[in-house]
């Protein structure tokens, strides 16, 4: 697996996201829910990784729910950057990394795909994450 380091912009708040998945192989979503259009978030995820996400100050993590409230999505308090989002489910624990909080995003990362999830409910969406999203080995809380 390839490490690819991630963070906010001051550095407070950051991930390690694990992958043997090439980033031209990257699936690359462009949520069109009204809160990632508007950090321009682009998400990605791998069942097969790792992920871990850290918080080098206490209080300097933000944990935000909206809409059907089944994940964390991660801001920074200090400069606002949304990094990725973590579920806890019954399967375990599992997250998505915003790729433009990677501290060096790959030249050859793929096709970016707009997607909504308008459609699903709570056990679907949920299902979904724990099927989809990276595995988490830590957290900061």
């Amino acid at each position: 697996m390839i490490e690819y380091p991630g963070s906010c912009y001051c550095a407070s708040i950051g991930f390690r996201y694990r992958t043997a998945t090439p980033p031209q192989d990257w699936s690359i979503r462009a949520c069109q829910c009204r809160f990632c259009v508007a950090h321009d978030a682009l998400s990605t995820s791998d069942p097969g990784g790792e992920l871990e996400f850290a918080a080098d100050i206490d209080g300097d993590l933000q944990r935000f729910r909206f809409g059907l409230r089944t994940a964390d999505f991660l801001l920074c308090r200090n400069c606002g950057v949304y990094i990725g989002a973590v579920i806890d489910a019954e399967a375990g624990r599992f997250g998505i990394i915003n790729t433009h909080a990677l501290d060096t995003i790959p030249d050859n990362v793929a096709a970016v795909a707009p997607i909504t999830y308008d459609s699903e409910n709570t056990p679907d969406r949920v299902e979904r994450r724990e099927q989809r999203w990276t595995p988490v080995a830590t957290v900061p809380w």
